[in-house]
């Protein structure tokens, strides 16, 4: 006999829709997202989409009906329940526009739970667009399965953001200078990465931040890297040691 179908396929549109999502519940999509799942999905009534709302996992739902600029979604049965990502944050410096979209995507892919901009004394970009940043992180949460949006804080400067630090929560400093290796640091959740901006820290923040309780120093190999791959190559160094990455799937 044939083998049934998996339900739904793996080729299913999946959504972040801002508002609570239960079995038997109806969800209008407008705007953006309706022009994709119409004009490039090309969904057609019946047809199965993933839909995920940031406060109770994911659902599967169906396209009830479908106008031209809004669809109709029947909501059906729980697909997954929500997750728990590893309490990691990761504070950078904001870099330019292409790079610092790549930050974000990367490090939501990832699996961090906090995104926090940092202005340092050299960093180029202080003003930060919010909207931009929270569309790619919905855009990495929908392509990479996950079912929890990391939150976004608002830039702030190195010296509020030390003076504000928890202090059950590690802080790790990437430095460029050098440091120890992350896998001689204890660094378990609840942690934190600090990257910094294309010049480096410079010699009076490498001070603050030595000086500073909850900082440990670390290095990232024996290359000079650039800002937007330190950052990632830090957490995923975190993931692999302290992070959901040995979790079977």
């Amino acid at each position: 006999m044939p083998a049934t179908p998996a339900w739904p396929p793996a080729s299913t549109p999946r959504l972040f829709v801002d508002q609570p999502l239960a079995s038997g519940a109806t969800i209008t999509v407008e705007g953006a997202a309706a022009h994709y799942l119409l004009n490039v999905m090309r969904l057609k009534i019946g047809a199965p989409i993933l839909l995920f709302d940031n406060r109770s996992g994911e659902w599967l739902a169906t396209v009830a009906d479908a106008g031209r600029r809004a669809l109709n979604l029947d909501v059906g049965r729980q697909t997954r329940v929500i997750e728990q990502v590893p309490d990691l944050w990761l504070c950078f410096a904001p870099v330019k526009k292409a790079r610092l979209d790549w930050i974000i995507e990367k490090a939501t892919e990832l699996g961090t739970a906090r995104l926090q901009p940092v202005i340092t004394d050299r960093t180029i970009v202080e003003r930060v667009k919010r909207e931009r940043l929270e569309a790619q992180i919905v855009e990495a949460c929908e392509q990479c399965g996950r079912t929890t949006l990391p939150e976004l804080g608002e830039p702030v400067k190195l010296a509020q953001l030390l003076a504000d630090w928890p202090g059950e929560r590690t802080l790790l400093f990437a430095d460029e200078a050098g440091g120890s290796s992350l896998a001689s640091v204890a660094a378990a959740a609840p942690a934190a990465i600090l990257t910094g901006p294309e010049g480096g820290f410079t010699d009076r923040e490498r001070a603050v931040l030595t000086d500073h309780p909850a900082v440990r120093r670390i290095a990232l190999g024996p290359r000079i890297l650039r800002a937007e791959t330190a950052a990632i190559a830090a957490v995923s160094l975190w993931m692999g040691q302290h992070g959901d990455w040995q979790t079977a799937r």
